[in-house]
């Protein structure tokens, strides 16, 4: 039987509209509370930070969101991405099990960050706010931001987390290419990233100590905002265009997902790619499974505590219902950049907290080989961010093999690793290591939260 190895929508089956599925949960996820009065956050009080329009998207309750044209005509460069039918893969393996990605890496920028970059851009753009400000892990999210504030006509200041900043040069050189000032955070540039190298002496950086000096410089600059790349429901919903068309494309290929994977660090690429397949569980009584692969350095999910905590290290951001290690929380510096955040977003939270969502972590030398068994398979090398959601894509599909059943997997591959192969050069050359959070240090960081809120 010959195996559909590419499903391509045209243009015209682009979705038109993001999914909210905060309109489909029975329990909403608790309220952002402001940093300063401990009160329920109001959406003026975030219109400092953010652009109106996104901040109305933050906190709407309507089901459905319409793409605005402008930004459709730009999704257009290069969505509908392919699902593709990783035959080798499943050969490789030797598995009964079916597998399936939702190709992210055909982006101009390599990732599906360009997803909300562009709407993020554009309701800046609409506002006449002239210049904006984003940290960044891996690079991914300052490069997506990079070039839709180009097309946009918009000023950008991105904070790259600082073991990003040295290890992944090229990714400077991109955001840098699409008009970007690109700084390693902690930096010297402003007053919290002077205290965090005085208090942290040597510090690699995370994303959250790089958000709260992009937050810091939306506040204290004129005609600016901020823009987030993963963890708030307006991001979230901008992601869910690829769950959207990926649910067409399965339908097309005459399957459905028994189980749906994406990576996670915040939970932007995971919750695009899950979250119209899990209203058919909430709504339509499906059973899928939906599994969040994060690093076993940075375990939020797996081994984190449901908290209220700050969205950075500083604590200017509301404070978040969220499974956190604590916004204090250093990870160790592994590949995987853009997995390195201390916290999920407040819908990954509440679905984690009432059990509709699953997660496992995966250890850096794991994720490795499962990309390179990817890259021989499949012929493209994904970014170490994506090796995770391939690596409990392999499980999944080895234990279909064991149990003797058929299975339908479906993973996103948020991006490609061709910027990333210094990388790999350590994976091969045998210097990268594993690394395990000590419980203590996670029950120190999380025992300061409980008096927060």
């Amino acid at each position: 039987m010959k195996v559909t190895k590419k499903i391509v929508l045209s243009e015209n089956d682009m979705p038109k509209q993001w999914y909210n599925i905060v309109a489909d949960l029975t329990n909403k996820p608790m309220p952002m509370l402001h940093p300063g009065t401990k009160q329920p956050l109001k959406p003026e009080e975030m219109e400092g930070l953010f652009a109106k329009g996104l901040v109305e998207q933050e906190f709407t309750t309507e089901r459905y969101i319409d793409i605005p044209d402008e930004v459709r005509d730009l999704y257009r460069i290069y969505r509908p991405t392919p699902l593709v039918r990783a035959s080798g893969l499943e050969k490789a393996l030797d598995t009964p099990a079916k597998i399936y990605f939702k190709n992210e890496s055909v982006s101009p920028v390599g990732s599906h960050k360009l997803n909300s970059a562009i709407p993020q851009a554009y309701y800046n753009k609409i506002q006449g706010i002239k210049h904006m400000t984003t940290e960044t892990g891996a690079g991914q999210w300052g490069s997506a931001l990079s070039i839709a504030c180009k097309h946009f006509g918009l000023d950008l200041d991105v904070f790259m987390v600082k073991v990003s900043y040295d290890q992944k040069p090229y990714r400077k050189s991109v955001m840098r290419t699409y008009g970007a000032n690109v700084v390693a955070s902690p930096s010297n540039t402003t007053e919290v990233g002077r205290r965090l190298q005085a208090a942290h002496p040597g510090t690699s950086g995370s994303l959250g100590m790089a958000i709260s000096e992009a937050v810091e410089k939306a506040m204290t600059q004129p005609d600016t905002r901020y823009g987030l790349g993963s963890v708030l429901n307006h991001v979230i919903l901008h992601q869910t265009i690829i769950g959207e068309e990926a649910k067409k494309q399965m339908e097309i290929a005459g399957d459905y997902p028994d189980v749906v994977i994406g990576c996670f660090g915040g939970g932007s690429n995971f919750c695009g790619i899950s979250f119209p397949f899990l209203r058919d569980n909430l709504v339509g009584g499906k059973q899928t499974r939906f599994i969040a692969a994060e690093p076993a350095s940075c375990p939020k999910l797996t081994r984190g505590k449901f908290e209220y905590d700050f969205g950075d290290t500083e604590g200017f951001t509301p404070l978040l219902p969220m499974f956190t290690l604590g916004h204090d929380f250093e990870p160790a510096d592994i590949h995987a950049g853009g997995l390195r955040y201390h916290g999920a977003g407040t819908i990954v939270s509440q679905l984690m907290k009432d059990k509709l969502i699953e997660a496992t972590d995966v250890e850096q030398l794991e994720s490795f080989e499962a990309g390179v068994l990817f890259a021989q398979a499949e012929g493209i090398i994904p970014a170490p961010e994506s090796t995770h959601a391939i690596a409990a894509a392999i499980k999944e599909a080895l234990k279909a093999k064991e149990e003797g059943k058929e299975k339908v997997i479906l993973f996103n591959l948020s991006g490609h690793g061709l910027i990333d192969m210094a990388s790999y050069d350590r994976y091969f050359a045998g210097e990268l290591k594993n690394y395990q959070v000590p419980e203590e240090e996670i029950a120190k960081n999380v025992a300061k939260l409980e008096k927060l809120a």
